[in-house]
């Protein structure tokens, strides 16, 4: 009951000790300066050494930074360290959070943060037929093992993603039972990416991935000279070389092995990718932030590569035995037969 003598409403003392001793004091946590570290130890957290992870602060810092500096909001490197660790490691967010002393929801707003940055970035670090001219990228490819005017080596790769919601679930599934992305990527001779298609479905061919792309429609209409080499996988084009399938021995044998030996940068490529960037041999998120995640590990790929960062050894993995599912154009074989004729007899 209110009291007429005073104006306040009354709070009774036992209600205010009560407070007092419940009282829940904010607690500021300790984050140490990720660069304090020695390099090796950044290379193995990170992926990148000291020098690298300052680019990429100053890079990203008009993308990341915090509008605000109260309750100790965390800086631009640290937020470039938390998504490097994720990226570098593949853990759960609530490990990478305890590893660099945050709170798991702060770590999920720091990767989003960089890899939606990374992604302003992919036009700048992922240009096709590569940043060189590309009479140097043909240089490059034909020191490998003879094989002549080739701009690019393709492929397509699996990302393992988590079995996504929904009536659409079946079309993840891939030729291996597995929930997946197939991503097609080009490379050049020095492991660079030049291209990177990441948002089909694992249950998509590789084929048809190239034949719907961007990058197809470019050399239909005769937008650069030069080649491609793939798999079995593909159908061979006049632009697109492809292995024999029942090669003859002698030039056609020879074709087949310096297709194959200069065809395994794409491979080297996915190895030290994967390696470098472990969250990429599993992605425990929705299939459209894979996609982004795995184009910001391809520009972070590219910028590691061009600053000489340190390359993770890999095993190239044998090639899967994909049956194509158009035959070859009579362009294309008679180009291939070219190549054999003027280079491997």
């Amino acid at each position: 009951m209110s009291c007429p003598f005073v104006r306040e409403p009354p709070i009774a003392e036992g209600a205010r000790v009560i407070r007092i001793v419940f009282r829940i004091q904010r607690i500021l946590r300790d984050r140490q300066d990720p660069l304090a570290q020695r390099d090796s130890v950044l290379i193995e957290r990170y992926r990148f050494s000291r020098e690298g992870i300052i680019y990429l602060t100053n890079l990203l810092d008009p993308h990341v930074k915090s509008t605000t500096h109260r309750s100790r909001a965390l800086t631009t490197a640290q937020t470039v360290c938390i998504a490097l660790r994720y990226f570098a490691s593949g853990t759960f967010l609530y490990a990478v959070g305890d590893a660099e002393n945050v709170d798991k929801s702060a770590v999920c707003r720091a990767i989003r943060k960089v890899y939606l940055a990374l992604k302003h970035f992919l036009g700048a670090f992922v240009v096709f037929p590569s940043h060189l001219r590309p009479q140097v990228v043909k240089q490059g490819f034909f020191a490998i093992a003879g094989f002549p005017n080739v701009i690019g080596t393709i492929d397509c790769t699996h990302i393992a993603i988590k079995a996504p919601p929904g009536p659409n679930k079946g079309d993840f599934v891939n030729r291996k039972g597995v929930h997946s992305i197939n991503v097609q990527m080009v490379c050049d001779s020095m492991c660079h990416i030049t291209n990177v298609e990441a948002k089909w479905p694992g249950s998509v061919h590789d084929s048809r991935i190239f034949r719907e792309s961007g990058l197809c429609t470019l050399f239909e209409r005769g937008a650069y000279d030069g080649i491609h080499l793939g798999d079995r996988g593909y159908a061979c084009r006049q632009y697109f070389m492809t292995p024999f399938p029942d090669p003859n021995p002698g030039p056609q044998t020879r074709y087949n092995a310096a297709l194959a030996r200069t065809r395994a940068r794409i491979e080297m490529t996915f190895g030290q990718m994967k390696e470098r960037f472990q969250c990429l041999k599993r992605l425990r998120v929705a299939p459209d932030r894979a996609c982004d995640i795995i184009v910001a590990c391809a520009v972070l790929h590219n910028i590691a590569t061009i600053r000489k960062e340190r390359t993770p050894v890999v095993e190239v993995q044998p090639d899967d035995d994909l049956q194509p599912v158009h035959l070859d154009q009579p362009s294309g074989r008679a180009a291939r037969d070219r190549i054999v004729q003027h280079n491997f007899e």
